[in-house]
């Protein structure tokens, strides 16, 4: 998924935890997230939460292996606007990024 926004004209950073995206978010301005809903120290749904009482009110793209009503709703109510449910074509996040970031897409 990196290399592939990557080559798309996207600045991607990537964490593999909540504690490792906080330290990120502490250091770098971001415009968008893109998270994994199963983390190893906690659930993306957590580290959206700690980031909007961080002041942090980017979008947020939700991926999940599960896509019932009910995760999709848990996602939304933790405040992401997109539940994109994998596996995920590229074609499909392009067309949930885009709308979210508007003219900021690339740099």
């Amino acid at each position: 998924m990196r290399r592939f926004l990557e080559a798309r004209g996207y600045c991607v950073s990537t964490a593999g935890s909540v504690e490792a995206a906080l330290q990120a978010v502490a250091h770098i301005k971001f415009d968008l997230l893109v998270c994994d809903i199963g983390l190893p120290d906690g659930s993306g749904e957590d580290l959206l939460r700690k980031l909007r009482k961080k002041g942090c009110n980017f979008p947020g793209i939700a991926l999940s292996g599960y896509g019932m009503d009910e995760d999709v709703a848990r996602s939304k109510a933790a405040g992401f606007q997109i539940h994109l449910t994998k596996p995920v074509s590229s074609e499909e996040l392009l067309r949930a990024i885009d709308p979210l970031l508007g003219s900021r897409a690339r740099d």
